[in-house]
């Protein structure tokens, strides 16, 4: 199996369960790995070929910038959800990190798996 990854993905979302938190935007980093089969993409030298890391961020970023959710397991639930959905990937493993939301941590997050490891 081989996998194609985004590390560290950036995007500005409303998140939190607190009213405060429902009135800004906080950011939350995205690490993703997504099974991809690299071996056509790298036989031909062709992007039409691979997994499109560029669109899968366009995605995210946009999707995540228009939401309001409260909790981060919400969000890595339904961010898998596209990836699986809209991208033909097969199995995936998501870590969303919400920096700074415990004063004395660097940060809190979750990690999932969702998908079929072939």
């Amino acid at each position: 199996m081989d996998l194609v990854f985004i590390k560290q993905l950036t995007v500005e979302t409303t998140i939190g369960a607190y009213d405060w938190e429902k009135t800004i935007k906080q950011t939350l980093l995205l690490d993703i790995e997504m099974a991809w089969d690299n071996t056509a993409p790298a036989e031909h030298d062709d992007l039409t070929k691979a997994l499109d890391y560029a669109t899968v961020s366009q995605r995210l970023t946009t999707w995540l910038s228009e939401q309001e959710i409260e909790l981060i397991e919400t969000v890595a639930e339904r961010v898998a959800a596209i990836l699986l959905d809209e991208f033909a990937i097969t199995w995936l493993r998501l870590t969303v990190h919400k920096p700074d939301a415990v004063s004395n941590a660097a940060g809190v997050g979750v990690t999932i798996e969702r998908g079929v490891k072939v």
